[in-house]
């Protein structure tokens, strides 16, 4: 580890600070590391792989609390959901991942709702119905 990089975790042995994030169906894997603001998603740029212009100011949320905005290296590795739900996953990662780098920004993450995981997932589907809530239409003779 070389001495001009600030951002370190207190147990890091590589630079990087990680954090997992997760939404629905998707999980994020979220690595930040000292650098000049790249973020990549799945090792390609965020503008080609979130085409929503909403997901991508979702992500920048937690850097602008934080200003680290033009900072820091992103790199997310995301399985899993929808597009959207990659985003959120990725919020939360990333947002927990600046936790471990400075403790002091917590409460600003969680008032600006960062740090609360999304905890809605689909509904499993019953036996014997045909679905989570959908029922076989009743025959009263």
């Amino acid at each position: 580890m070389s001495e001009t990089t600030t951002l370190e975790a207190p147990a890091s042995k590589t630079g990087f600070l990680w954090g997992t994030g997760r939404r629905k169906t998707s999980v994020a894997r979220v690595r930040v590391v000292t650098g000049s603001g790249k973020i990549s998603v799945n090792k390609r740029e965020l503008n080609d792989y979130l085409v929503n212009e909403r997901d991508r100011k979702q992500i920048f949320g937690p850097l602008e609390v934080s200003n680290l905005g033009g900072k820091v290296d992103v790199h997310a590795s995301c399985d899993g959901g929808g597009l959207s739900s990659q985003a959120g996953a990725i919020v939360l990662g990333l947002a927990r991942a600046l936790i471990k780098f400075d403790a002091n920004l917590a409460p600003a993450m969680r008032q600006a709702g960062f740090l609360t995981r999304d905890s809605r997932m689909k509904e499993r589907k019953k036996y014997g119905q045909r679905g989570a809530r959908r029922r076989f239409q009743f025959s009263k003779r």
